[in-house]
């Protein structure tokens, strides 16, 4: 067991808990420390360089969210622009694809403008996360550390972290910011006291983000459904994908992705496999046999980790959630705890938008607390 002592920890280093060391640093607050429970840093983003592929990470496709809206997210897009990462617009140009009935051809439509474009970043949204570690000293940043408890004393907070051979850490601290969902910082961590019970339902009761969901990625030479006038968007009421969009990067390959449609209890069914060959039997009906037969591809089941999903997570398919409270307005826990996951902001909750802007609003807290 070992002892340490920091002004701040912040649990998770997703884009919530690293962009607040990335604020904190920037602030000269550099009396800090991010433990994260997984072996990387990166929380629900994940890109992924197709196989065969060795030409650097510009070619590197997104696994998790993949989408900001520069125009209504400005605060993510001023990020971007002063982290200097290079952006691209979803390709979203032709006619789109409605499948509905099992024994009819999809429908082919006109496709439609949005008012936003949704763009992307080149290299996936990895390339942010490596981008703001860039900034972050190597040693802030701890990986496979669970945090099990936090403890309130009378000048402080006990926090106690262990890896994965049971190793602990205690850790004392002044303040902590969570950059966790909700349901995990109930699940994985014990609040001594414990925290208000209206406080702690709030909390229970809202959706993580990603979790009961999985992401499917077919990956080709190239975005071949574009020579016939098609975006490569479509939706599907037959699956097992429910909404499909081109997915290639900026240049180079092409790559289609889709949300799959089938309920987490339900996947746990079959065999990762046995879905993949059903993903790619729809994508051949609905872009050709080209589309069936993809160089690569990869499920990506958020469901299956337990530092994404909690169990009623993968009871829960709510796609819109209330945004609950991110700290005890009163009592011992009162300008202690921070949420600052996507979750809790008022804005823009479960986008990567929503982790910049309670990240940005807690740690704000946080100063002005202390």
């Amino acid at each position: 067991m070992s002892q340490h002592s920091s002004r701040v920890i912040i649990i998770g280093a997703g884009l919530a808990g690293l962009y607040a060391a990335w604020l904190l640093e920037r602030r000269g607050m550099r009396d800090y420390l991010v433990l994260e429970a997984q072996s990387d840093p990166g929380g629900r983003i994940a890109s992924l360089l197709p196989a065969g592929v060795d030409t650097g990470t510009s070619r590197r496709l997104d696994l998790g969210p993949t989408w900001f809206w520069p125009e209504h997210q400005r605060e993510m897009g001023q990020l971007i622009q002063t982290l200097d990462l290079e952006c691209f617009a979803q390709q979203t140009a032709g006619d789109s694809l409605l499948e509905r009935a099992t024994d009819k051809k999809p429908l082919r439509t006109a496709g439609v403008r949005d008012s936003l474009t949704a763009m992307r970043v080149v290299g996936g949204m990895e390339a942010l996360i490596e981008r703001l570690r860039r900034d972050i000293p190597a040693d802030k940043v701890l990986t496979g550390q669970v945090v099990r408890h936090l403890e309130r004393l009378p000048d402080g907070i006990a926090l106690s972290a262990e890896d994965g051979s049971g190793h602990r850490m205690n850790h004392e601290v002044e303040q902590v910011l969570l950059a966790v969902p909700p349901r995990q910082a109930l699940q994985h961590i014990q609040f001594t006291p414990a925290l208000p019970s209206a406080l702690a339902t709030q909390w229970q009761q809202t959706a993580t983000w990603m979790a009961p969901h999985a992401k499917y990625l077919a990956v080709y030479d190239r975005p071949f459904w574009r020579e016939t006038g098609l975006s490569g968007t479509a939706r599907s009421t037959r699956g097992p994908m429910v909404e499909i969009h081109d997915a290639s990067p900026m240049e180079g390959l092409g790559a289609l992705f889709g949300f799959v449609g089938v309920p987490a209890g339900y996947r746990r069914q079959i065999t990762p496999e046995a879905l993949r060959q059903h993903c790619r039997v729809q994508l051949g009906r609905l872009f050709g046999p080209q589309a069936a037969s993809p160089q690569s591809d990869v499920l990506k089941d958020w469901a299956t980790s337990p530092f994404i999903a909690s169990p009623a997570d993968l009871e829960d398919v709510a796609s819109h959630v209330s945004v609950p409270p991110p700290e005890a307005n009163e009592g011992p826990w009162h300008q202690h705890h921070f949420g600052i996951a996507s979750e809790w902001s008022p804005q823009f909750p479960g986008h990567l938008a929503g982790a910049i802007d309670a990240a940005t609003q807690g740690v704000n807290r946080m100063l002005t607390a202390r």
